[in-house]
């Protein structure tokens, strides 16, 4: 009665049984599909047909079977005690990974829950299931009990959840380091404008949702996102295949498995998609199925993430020597030996799908070296490797129980317990601090979430020659790497699609180069932009730079704008054209000053140099001469000692100039008016005025540069604001105001003095200095009134050329205008060089003989 009535509506579960001291469960889906039988709900539903047996999913179960012989033969672990098995194929079917569950629980064909009815055989724990949705079941059940239970392919992040799971572990990393894994992928390639295709189960959605989080963090941007529906037959195909066409994203991610690309393959063949780069998730990147030649050409090139690969030591020669005769408790090897020799056991109660009807019958003497099947390929073991190793895990964590004492380990003393009673949660607690090392020095141990450190191969399809596909390993994906280091990529050694060496593009936009940054264009994703030329100034070094970047004060961008360059300086330099022929010509002009004074001191005694202060004449010519010397002292580099005494000599020097002439026409004036009768000015008819006024006229201006000097003197300054892109060196007059009234003072001296010789024009003389005088204030104010807009109006060594030129141009007015005709005079018409014809006297004695 108590075994009816714990009995579940189901029919009797069967699978591989192998006898031991302690049990290890395993489900591992050994066919791909199952037949359903129509419900008519009147009759028990008939039991699920599983259909497509998979030869390289054997592998894995044929892994178990491995590991437990070697772990039997070894006298390190569990001596005296042996390990048994039971394997239960669940066809990819949440129900039937249910089933086996609870087959194993219960130790019976036909399942009781909370019972076990071989307390002599204790279950260790249970290895699978392959799928995401299948472990998640089984998780359910075996947490309530605390049965250990290890994945090697359930990758779903949701199985991170300790209170959900408790004692669910797995030897393969979930999907959320292969969702970063993919991203830095996409960012190492450049790829930032990707589609997205999502298998609609957890594994895909909880996949895609992560990686959508991190594309956004690594400000990459999804094209497009589109559900591979599993619930139809096409896959929604169709749909994807204008989605991709009308999508200008030459990247495609592809979060799925084999089962769910086949049928999107198949269109995207008859559509003739090509250039597109695959990026694989390792739900399917190493499917044995899509290695034929039929996709060769859409999937040459595809890059995607796989499981670690592994070694195991003798594993290949344990394959080659399965045999039925060997394996007699092996109930699948017999549907494994029809499948992989095409052949019918005449005796088998059942045979696969694909060989019912075939006319060959097995015998037995096959030889599995001869066959080239993917059950005989050992170059890569993954799903196997990850079975192997959650085999030893278990084995271990029994080893540590075993070992176990209350002297030893007092603090774990409810953990210790007998190796042949002990309770799923004493094991449970040395599964979760298991640590060892595989046979082939890889480090195995879990964290807190029961996850290994992350590893994956990454890999390229490649073509052979026989237009078959190959996997090629081109890089790699750890997750305990150091920074920098996670992952790290062959870029050689991968085959393009193109079949050149150049990384596809795949992008919204083209790259901004250097001396540009992007530029968001509203309502576009931030992958899609515009590349604005960086600001004067301003540079980017970088390929996509989001902002540019300012040069240093001292520095300009070069002409592309992606170097910051020493700026070029500027100044009046020797080396210019310009300044060397402003230096000759201040030279030259100097020079004629000092002629002039030469002549006049050899001529010194003569009435045309007496007249009107021969003193003030030399005087004049000598202040003349410094005048056009001072002009040197703009051009060069600018010093500090330059900028500090240039315009202070030249203003102290032109007031001289100014003050003697000013002095020379009053002493006109004054001379002319005391000729007349009862006069009071014969009294100032003194040379002693003449130098007053000069004296006096100088002095003012000394005092202006004086206290120009004392309160905010001139200064050498880098002027980086005329020209961006140029260091002008340059004088800075520290006060405009004192500069402009030392040049105001000039104009004023020279204002009196024109209105003083103009008045005193049309004296009675037949050599009237005032004449000269006026025109030579005329030539002198005009050009300093020219000067005025012309020196605000340039910058840098042109604006110092101005005021050489004003100096040159003023100081040869003076020159030419006073004392070229006194030169005239003294070398091509001595003659007239009297005091007689100087008063005007011989002139009029001359006149008076013409009329008589």
């Amino acid at each position: 009665m108590m075994d009816r009535a714990c009995r579940l509506p189901i029919n009797e579960v069967t699978g591989l049984s192998r006898d031991g001291d302690l049990i290890l469960g395993g489900i591992f889906p050994l066919h791909d599909d199952v037949e359903f039988q129509q419900a008519n709900f009147t009759v028990t539903p008939a039991p699920i047909t599983c259909q497509s047996f998979r030869t390289e999913n054997y592998q894995a179960i044929q892994a178990v079977i491995f590991a437990v012989e070697e772990i039997n033969r070894n006298p390190f672990f569990l001596p005296n005690v042996s390990l048994g098995v039971q394997i239960y194929d669940s066809c990819r079917m949440r129900q039937r990974s249910l089933e086996g569950t609870l087959w194993m629980l219960a130790g019976k064909k036909h399942p009781a829950p909370n019972f076990r009815c071989q307390q002599n055989l204790p279950l260790v724990g249970i290895i699978g299931d392959a799928g995401s949705s299948s472990s998640i079941v089984m998780a359910r059940v075996l947490g309530l009990y605390r049965f250990p239970q290890i994945s090697y392919v359930s990758s779903s992040p949701l199985l991170t959840d300790r209170n959900q799971f408790p004692s669910f572990f797995r030897t393969i990393p979930n999907d959320n380091f292969q969702s970063h894994g993919l991203t830095q992928l996409l960012v190492h390639f450049g790829w930032t404008w990707v589609g997205l295709l999502i298998e609609d189960n957890d594994y895909g959605q909880q996949g895609a949702n992560v990686l959508k989080l991190e594309l956004a963090n690594a400000r990459a941007c999804i094209a497009f996102s589109e559900n591979i529906i599993l619930s139809r037959a096409d896959r929604n195909a169709l749909h994807i295949i204008q989605v991709i066409k009308s999508s200008k994203a030459n990247a495609i991610v592809i979060f799925s498995s084999d089962a769910g690309v086949i049928p999107l393959l198949d269109e995207i063949m008859k559509h003739n998609i090509t250039g597109k780069v695959w990026i694989a998730s390792e739900g399917w990147s190493t499917s044995k199925v899509l290695l034929v030649e039929k996709y060769s050409q859409i999937l040459t090139g595809t890059i995607g993430f796989a499981t670690y690969s592994g070694e195991i030591p003798g594993f290949a020669e344990h394959l080659n020597s399965v045999h039925p005769s060997r394996s007699t408790d092996d109930i699948f090897l017999m549907k494994f030996w029809e499948e992989a020799f095409g052949c019918k056991w005449v005796n088998a109660k059942e045979s696969t799908s694909l060989w019912k009807n075939s006319s060959t019958v097995c015998t037995g003497n096959e030889n599995l070296d001869k066959l080239h099947i993917d059950y005989n390929d050992v170059t890569n073991f993954r799903a196997q490797y990850n079975t192997y190793t959650a085999v030893y895990a278990t084995a271990w964590a029994l080893h540590n129980l075993n070992s176990c004492s209350n002297r030893e380990h007092s603090v774990l003393n409810e953990m210790c317990a007998d190796i042949l009673t002990f309770k799923p949660w004493q094991l449970l607690h040395f599964v979760k601090n298991v640590h060892f090392k595989n046979k082939d020095g890889h480090e195995v141990s879990f964290n807190q979430f029961g996850e290994i450190p992350a590893q994956y191969d990454i890999i390229n399809f490649q073509q052979n020659a026989d237009g078959t596909l190959r996997h090629v390993r081109v890089g790699r994906y750890d997750s305990s790497a150091s920074e920098g280091q996670v992952l790290s990529i062959n870029t050689s050694a991968i085959l393009w699609a193109s079949g050149v060496a150049q990384i596809p593009s795949s992008v919204c936009t083209k790259s901004c180069s250097p001396g540009f940054r992007k530029a968001e264009i509203e309502g576009e994703p931030l992958c899609c932009f515009r590349c604005v030329q960086c600001p004067l100034g301003e540079i980017s070094n970088q390929t996509d730079s989001a902002d540019c970047l300012k040069c240093p004060w001292d520095r300009w961008p070069n002409v592309q704008q992606d170097l910051c360059i020493p700026k070029s300086t500027e100044y009046l330099s020797y080396q210019d054209t310009l300044a060397v022929i402003l230096a000759v010509i201040c030279i030259f002009c100097s020079l004629i000053p000092s002629a002039m004074l030469c002549l006049f001191v050899q001529n010194r005694n003569t009435p045309i140099v007496k007249a009107n202060n021969r003193s003030l004449s030399f005087l004049l010519l000598v202040s003349l001469s410094l005048c056009f010397l001072c002009s040197l002292a703009f051009i060069g580099f600018p010093t500090p000692e330059k900028c500090l005494l240039r315009q202070v000599a030249f203003g102290i020097i032109f007031a001289l100039c100014i003050s003697c002439i000013l002095a020379k026409t009053i002493m006109v004036v004054i001379a002319f008016n005391a000729t007349k009768p009862n006069s009071n000015l014969r009294r100032w008819v003194r040379p002693q005025l003449s130098y007053v006024v000069t004296i006096c006229g100088t002095l003012i201006q000394i005092f202006i540069c004086v206290s120009w000097l004392s309160l905010s003197p001139p200064f050498s300054q880098n002027n980086i604001l005329t020209h961006p892109g140029t260091i002008i060196i340059e004088c800075n007059e520290g006060s405009p105001i004192a500069f402009w009234f030392m040049l105001g003072y000039l104009g004023f001296l020279a204002t009196v003095s024109f209105i003083v010789a103009f008045l005193a024009r049309k004296l009675p003389d037949s050599f009237n200095e005032a004449k000269f005088i006026t025109f030579s204030m005329l030539a002198f104010l005009s050009v300093w009134l020219s000067f005025i807009p012309a020196y605000l109006s340039t910058k840098g060594k042109y604006m110092v050329a101005m005021e050489i030129f004003a100096i040159l141009s003023s100081g040869s007015a003076l020159v030419f205008c006073i004392f070229l005709p006194k030169c005239y005079i003294i070398l091509l018409r001595p003659e007239i060089n009297t005091k007689e014809y100087l008063m005007g006297k011989e002139k009029g004695q001359s006149n008076k003989d013409k009329i008589s």
